[in-house]
């Protein structure tokens, strides 16, 4: 059924991309056009097929843009219903605390789950995946929360700036992303519990062109979202 469900939810995203493409073709206009938000009720129906935090990842691109595979993953993961309503007090509270603690980083609350967002800049130096000791401090309290929150799962994504080839831009994301993954490692937290992507200059968030928005660009984001046994405690209403 799981494997029915997830065929279904990346067929109806396929079709999405197709529509889109196949509108964007017969649109003759010079003029710049506004790109439409996905009503509630379109990502609901998104949402509610469920297909996991991997396909989520596409989905979110598709929601939301190609720059939220992030956000996409704790999409794909969200049970909704009661369940999710329970996840989701339980995430407020490991955001708060992630607030107080975390000074160098954005918290968001993204549905049933946790974004937070490094300013590379804050991170490393420049070229390097050496994290800094302001860097580490900040990685040791995320640590402390994954571990007293330990029925989640994180997703570690780096990006860059387009200042440079993907030749570079490349392997420094994937190193960096993995320099926070394995720094959280030594502090305790499970390797298991761990996704770690670099993406390069592929998914900017501010323009490039300008030097605030290449600073945006040089980030790394983490996703925190329910792994499979904090979802069957929520549905059991034991959490």
């Amino acid at each position: 059924m799981k494997n029915l469900r997830s065929y279904f939810v990346a067929l109806l995203a396929v079709l999405l991309l197709g529509s889109n493409f196949a509108e964007a073709q017969t649109t003759t206009t010079t003029t710049t056009t506004t790109k439409k938000p996905w009503s509630k009720t379109a990502k609901g129906a998104l949402i509610g097929a469920g297909g996991g935090a991997v396909v989520g990842g596409v989905l979110g691109r598709v929601i939301g843009g190609k720059n939220s595979t992030a956000g996409g993953a704790i999409i794909g993961a969200a049970v909704g219903g009661g369940a999710g309503a329970l996840i989701g007090r339980r995430m407020d509270k490991q955001a708060a605390e992630l607030k107080r603690e975390m000074a160098g980083a954005r918290v968001e609350r993204v549905g049933e789950g946790i974004k937070i967002t490094f300013d590379s800049g804050l991170l490393f130096a420049k070229n390097s995946a050496a994290l800094t000791a302001s860097a580490q401090e900040n990685i040791a309290d995320l640590a402390k929360t994954l571990i007293k929150y330990n029925d989640t799962n994180v997703l570690v994504e780096g990006h860059t700036d387009t200042s440079g080839s993907d030749a570079i831009n490349d392997p420094l994301s994937q190193r960096r992303a993995q320099a926070v993954a394995n720094y959280a490692q030594g502090q305790g937290v499970d390797a298991s519990r761990f996704t770690v992507t670099g993406y390069g200059s592929k998914q900017p968030v501010a323009d490039n062109s300008t030097e605030a928005g290449r600073i945006a660009n040089r980030r790394v984001e983490v996703a925190i979202y329910a792994n499979e046994k904090l979802k069957k405690a929520a549905e059991k209403g034991t959490i």
